[in-house]
């Protein structure tokens, strides 16, 4: 079975996350999902990351932490998330690869239709980014 490894980012700004809305004609199509995409050969995570932001959205973020890789087993496809907390850093979010790219608070991820692997990422990512913001997210 086919293996893929994908850099997740959890792009945040301002106490929000950014999710983008898949093309209706892709995989998914319609599901929400965080940026990211296939590490290519001879890549790092991070390097992916930066590309993948950079080809889908036109955005530069800066990895400030990395949550427990997740795998996921499709009918096809194994997929194997490397997920990273990330600070936005330059640039709006252009709709180079999704339909539609939007900040929302991170209790509202539950509102939104993920891919089936986000489950347990999802409420990762609340879990996180409320105790950050609990502990008065001190920057330094």
């Amino acid at each position: 079975m086919k293996v893929i490894d994908a850099a997740i980012a959890i792009v945040t700004r301002r106490g929000k996350v950014l999710i983008c809305q898949r093309k209706d004609d892709d995989t998914f199509g319609g599901y929400w999902e965080f940026p990211g995409g296939k590490q290519e050969c001879g890549e790092t995570l991070h390097e992916c990351l930066a590309r993948e932001l950079r080809e889908e959205l036109a955005i530069e973020a800066k990895p400030v932490r990395n949550l427990p890789p997740i795998e996921h087993h499709y009918p096809q496809t194994h997929v194997r998330l490397h997920p990273f907390v990330c600070d936005h850093h330059a640039g709006e979010p252009q709709l180079i690869e999704c339909q539609k790219a939007i900040w929302i608070e991170p209790i509202q991820l539950r509102d939104y239709r993920f891919p089936p692997a986000n489950d347990q990422l999802i409420e990762d990512i609340i879990e996180h980014l409320m105790e950050e913001n609990r502990s008065g997210n001190d920057e330094g």
